[in-house]
């Protein structure tokens, strides 16, 4: 066993460890999904921000820049960092207020039981795919941490110890955890990008490098049109936005104040950290001749460039990024099958009941993420397709149900499931701006939807007087 992995083992052993105290404090089912609605800021803001913060950050954003450079179709770290700003100015507080345990929980008190639960139906796969590329990415970092295991085992070695961990503490142990993984992760990086400046020269000579690998572009090329960009840029800015992953964390917190500013540092703080990855990514072909697999690019460059010491603490920073990501993924699409599936259609009322089938929604989900991370292309492209499935018509239902009246349950259940259709429909087909074809799809739907449904009203009201 090679030093590096027995740091990234221990790191594991004390998430568990945690987990497993914390899971004592466990006594009814808000408990383990919302951690009773008590979230601090500083809790909320690391957890918001390690959540956030995943393989496709710092695995996925240095691989592509490391092949594309940066050009304005790169979204990546701004998209997502925006996507979080964004949610504080704009939703935090709205959602707070409605006293939620799940995103499908808004679905049924503004539209119906039949909307919340095709939500539920249509929010869960995109966690499990997020899921599936944080379990991708922690197999990568196994398989670099002794070399050994192959990828696949390694994966599956991930897959089982996140698992595993995730169904202890619910989103109080996510919480605590995600502070613990946050400050790993922020020194972790801070202490590669260090090393890689003095790996390159200094500091002038690392500027040099940025300004002369000609991977900085101000425009996109000819092959790159207009809309590919608008689409690069709306997947993780607008296809994020209502994820039930960021509103799991906003339910959760203290007071609306505390969502609100949360989201926002925590947006911040996500922008700040995600340029290093971008910028190890520029300069990689300085520092390495070449690696078989571009999502490998951080940790052959951490290895290079780090002491056995150094590189433990890499290890551990991309753990903590990849754990934080899958306990909150696993907990909340099983809270949505738990909460707003089973435990209204078999009439449970036991909390102790809940909870269980809370944590059995988290080994399924855990094992369907496995499959998918076997069988995936690659992090990033995992990424995209959860940013993107199905969350076009969630964004519109969910904006025009927190903020106006308009529209009722038919055109809420039309508009989510014509949004994943087309959404389904365009990529299986190879049609170009899939997402931006399935937004506006979703947009129209819903504000036809909604104009027939006052229409109808009208005249309802007309007949019977």
């Amino acid at each position: 066993m090679t030093p590096t992995l027995a740091a990234v083992l221990a790191f594991l052993v004390l998430q568990f460890a945690v987990g497993i105290v914390i899971s004592r404090r466990i006594k009814n089912e808000a408990d383990y999904l919302i951690a009773g609605r008590k979230l601090s800021m500083l809790l909320a803001t690391f957890s918001i921000f390690a959540t956030w913060f995943g393989a496709e950050t710092m695995v996925g954003s240095s691989g592509s820049a490391y092949r594309e450079g940066l050009t304005p179709a790169s979204a990546e770290p701004f998209g997502y960092g925006l996507c979080l700003i964004g949610m504080g100015l704009i939703f935090a507080i709205p959602l707070w207020r409605r006293e939620l345990t799940t995103l499908a929980d808004l679905y049924r008190q503004r539209y119906s039981v039949l909307v919340e639960r095709v939500a539920a139906v249509i929010l869960i796969p995109g966690s499990i795919l997020w899921s599936a590329a944080q379990i991708r990415a922690f197999g990568h970092v196994l398989a670099t941490s002794a070399s050994a295991l192959e990828v696949n085992t390694a994966i599956a070695i991930g897959a089982g110890l996140v698992v595993g961990y995730t169904m202890f503490g619910g989103l109080l142990a996510d919480a605590v955890t995600d502070l613990m993984q946050g400050i790993v992760l922020a020194i972790g990086l801070v202490v590669l990008l260090v090393a890689t400046i003095g790996l390159l020269g200094g500091f002038d000579q690392a500027v040099s490098a940025v300004t002369t690998s000609g991977k900085i572009r101000l425009t996109t090329g000819h092959s790159v049109s207009l809309l590919d960009t608008i689409e690069a840029w709306a997947i993780p800015v607008l296809g994020s936005l209502v994820t039930t992953e960021m509103v799991g964390r906003i339910i959760a917190t203290r007071t609306p104040e505390i969502a609100r500013r949360a989201s926002i540092v925590a947006g911040c703080l996500y922008i700040s950290i995600g340029l290093i990855p971008v910028f190890v990514g520029i300069v990689g072909a300085d520092l390495v001749t070449s690696v078989d697999d571009s999502e490998q690019l951080m940790a052959v460059v951490a290895r290079r460039a780090l002491p056995t010491l150094g590189y433990a603490v890499f290890a551990g920073s991309l753990t903590s990024a990849i754990l934080s990501t899958v306990n909150s993924t696993l907990l909340i699409a099983s809270g949505l099958m738990s909460h707003n599936l089973l435990i209204p259609t078999l009439g449970i009322t036991s909390e102790r009941m809940k909870v269980l089938l809370a944590r059995a929604g988290v080994a399924l989900f855990g094992v369907i993420a496995y499959v998918l991370a076997i069988r995936s292309q690659g992090v990033f492209a995992l990424v995209e397709q959860a940013s993107a499935f199905g969350s076009t018509g969630a964004l519109v239902t969910i904006t025009f149900g927190l903020f106006t009246r308009f529209g009722g349950p038919r055109t809420a259940l039309t508009t989510l499931t014509l949004g994943l259709l087309s959404y389904l429909t365009a990529s299986y087909a190879g049609v170009p701006h899939a997402f931006l074809l399935s937004l506006a799809v979703s947009l129209v739907s819903y504000v036809i939807g909604g104009m027939l449904e006052r229409l109808l009203t009208h005249a309802r009201r007309t007949s019977a007087a």
